[in-house]
């Protein structure tokens, strides 16, 4: 009995981890192609409009600082304080605004680093998830208002459907995409040098040094994006 049980239970490791293998090279295959990137410029680019003049641009804060989100963030919304000299400016982001170097804080001094000017800036520091955030937001925001949300391409589809949700009428995105490289980052790898037996000249392969790894990112990006918009949308916060 025991050894039928073993068996039993062998067949199934096998077949989870051939399924796990069939996975994991479905995945590998499908950073060589361009969907990734296409799945990444969709959940950043398809609720991201700008129809109107925004009265106040809410940056939505994704890490500490500094971090690449938060700086990357802070980047957008000083270019898009210096096209809407009028909008305030809110930081969605949770920490003590009396201590000089929590997060929010910090990323109000990056503001002003960056030429926006203090009066401009006030605080949500008590949401914790997107949801959280738009519906505090309702107490500093007029709901009529239109209002432009900071946020990193991944998030941006959740983040307006969260303030859409919570009442806003008009939501506009912009997306913190960060920009590619104009330099030509190709090199010949016999003129610097190093051994050469059994190692794979990848020089002239960009695809293969930044392409590859950046779309089995977006992978990961796109998968976790995907589990939290269902579970937004089974809580009917979306």
């Amino acid at each position: 009995m025991a050894k039928i049980k073993n068996i039993y239970f062998l067949r199934i490791l096998r077949n989870l981890l051939v399924l796990i293998g069939i996975f994991f090279s479905l995945c590998l295959l499908l950073a060589f192609t361009t969907l990734p990137f296409w799945g990444f410029h969709w959940l950043g680019t398809s609720k991201s409009e700008l129809k109107e003049e925004p009265k106040t641009i809410v940056l939505l804060g994704g890490g500490g600082m500094p971090s690449e989100s938060n700086l990357m963030r802070s980047w957008y919304v000083e270019k898009a304080a210096k096209s809407f000299p009028k909008a305030g400016i809110v930081i969605a982001m949770p920490g003590d605004l009396a201590d000089s170097l929590s997060t929010p804080v910090l990323m109000r001094k990056e503001l002003e680093l960056r030429g926006v000017k203090n009066i401009r800036i006030s605080f949500e520091d008590k949401g914790t998830n997107t949801r959280a955030q738009a519906m505090n937001c309702q107490r500093i925001i007029k709901m009529q208002n239109p209002v432009l949300l900071v946020s990193s391409p991944e998030h941006m589809r959740r983040a307006v459907l969260c303030f859409r949700k919570a009442g806003f009428e008009k939501v506009n995105a912009l997306p913190a995409f960060e920009n590619a490289t104009e330099a030509d980052l190709s090199f010949k790898d016999d003129e610097l040098g190093g051994n050469k037996l059994f190692v794979p000249d990848v020089g002239q392969s960009i695809s293969v040094r930044y392409q590859l790894w950046n779309h089995l990112k977006y992978e990961i990006l796109i998968a976790r994006e995907l589990a939290a918009l269902t579970y937004y949308k089974l809580r009917g916060w979306i």
